[in-house]
């Protein structure tokens, strides 16, 4: 379903610890600066996650300065949710959440199941598997959906 990039892009999961970041760093990094790319959390009650950032790094994708915030701060801070083109829900908790507070707008809320790392593997190496797993998903539903990067991979 590739399609030509959308002004701007929201990404949202249950926390903005995980998932959503690694989407926001990734999409940045894969189709650049043209496009406006934020991602947001249901509840912000978790830093990002050092695995995530672990993993992105081994990509080029900096997280580390990554600060997660909600749905709630993310409005509170001027960021309007209907000034989005598009919301990409990574769990289903933040697809509803999404969906609640876009009834009003004409805004187009996309759902990709992506898998949630967090307490998965064993040790340091098991865990960072599963995080790579997820990355991997995430870039491969980025290329799927917007084509190839218009950026050089790493």
């Amino acid at each position: 379903m590739e399609e030509r990039l959308p002004q701007s892009v929201l990404f949202c999961c249950d926390h903005n610890a995980v998932r959503s970041p690694m989407a926001e760093g990734i999409m940045k990094k894969f189709y650049g600066t043209d496009t406006y790319v934020q991602s947001v959390g249901v509840k912000n009650d978790l830093e990002i996650d050092g695995f995530s950032i672990a993993v992105c790094a081994e990509m080029g994708v900096e997280l580390h300065r990554h600060r997660s915030r909600s749905f709630d701060e993310m409005e509170q801070w001027g960021d309007d949710l209907s000034s989005f083109d598009l919301v990409i829900a990574l769990s289903p908790a933040s697809q509803r959440r999404a969906l609640e507070l876009t009834r009003y707008f004409h805004l187009d809320v996309e759902y990709w199941p992506i898998l949630d790392p967090t307490g998965l593997g064993e040790g340091r190496e098991a865990k960072l598997v599963q995080f790579r797993a997820a990355r991997d998903q995430i870039a491969q539903r980025l290329k799927d959906r917007f084509g190839p990067p218009i950026t050089s991979e790493t």
